[in-house]
């Protein structure tokens, strides 16, 4: 398997991010979405996330918030990485682009998801991701048909997300897509939402490192 990035998103336990920094992951996730359960809530504090290890990259999650919320967040917590998982148009990523910050845009990818709709965005992020579709914007736990990843051909890395497992991430070895960057793992390691069970963590680094 080769050298894939590991994000692990939807932190919001100040001793449970220490623990999940000690193994090291590349990104670590942190939802500003209200409506999700695992949504860091309105006591997140920027402390919560001294004991990180200073190389994860953290990123700020957010779902059709408006720019300035975006912006004025980010800064207070000190996220250099935002993820977008609404309906961000190609201009507002250009923007934050604009104010130095690295852009995740998220899609939500089913059968009937054209890859073509994604030119417009050349330039205007520098990741993708692909999660399963679903009202929820994400967390589902759910997988999508991954050989639908075989129909993306630009050159912009990106992360895969949606269900991955235990269970299946020896799998994602037969993904041939060269700007197969990395994976966001969430809802099938934790112990409740929000909460990341670290012995599974600990595994997949090891499945997917190895």
């Amino acid at each position: 398997m080769k050298d894939l990035k590991i994000k692990v998103c939807g932190m919001k336990y100040p001793d449970n991010i220490t623990a999940l920094s000690d193994i090291k992951p590349d990104y670590m996730g942190f939802i500003f979405y209200p409506p999700s359960k695992r949504f860091v809530g309105l006591d997140f504090q920027k402390s919560d996330l001294n004991s990180m290890d200073e190389e994860i990259n953290k990123t700020a999650v957010f779902v059709n918030a408006h720019f300035h919320e975006v912006v004025e967040f980010s800064n207070i917590y000190g996220f250099k990485t935002i993820q977008l998982h609404g309906s961000e148009s190609p201009e507002f990523c250009n923007e934050l682009m604009g104010k130095g910050f690295k852009i995740i845009k998220a899609f939500g990818i089913d059968d009937s998801f054209d890859f073509k709709t994604l030119e417009n965005y050349k330039g205007c992020v520098d990741y993708f991701l692909f999660d399963t579709k679903t009202v929820e914007h994400g967390g589902s736990g759910k997988t999508f048909g991954w050989q639908l990843l075989n129909n993306y051909q630009f050159d912009i890395p990106f992360f895969l997300s949606g269900g991955l497992s235990l269970d299946n991430l020896t799998s994602i070895a037969e993904i041939e897509n060269p700007s197969f960057y990395g994976v966001d793992l969430n809802s099938k390691f934790e112990i409740e939402p929000g909460l990341k069970d670290i012995e599974k963590l600990e595994l997949a680094f090891k499945i997917l490192r190895n």
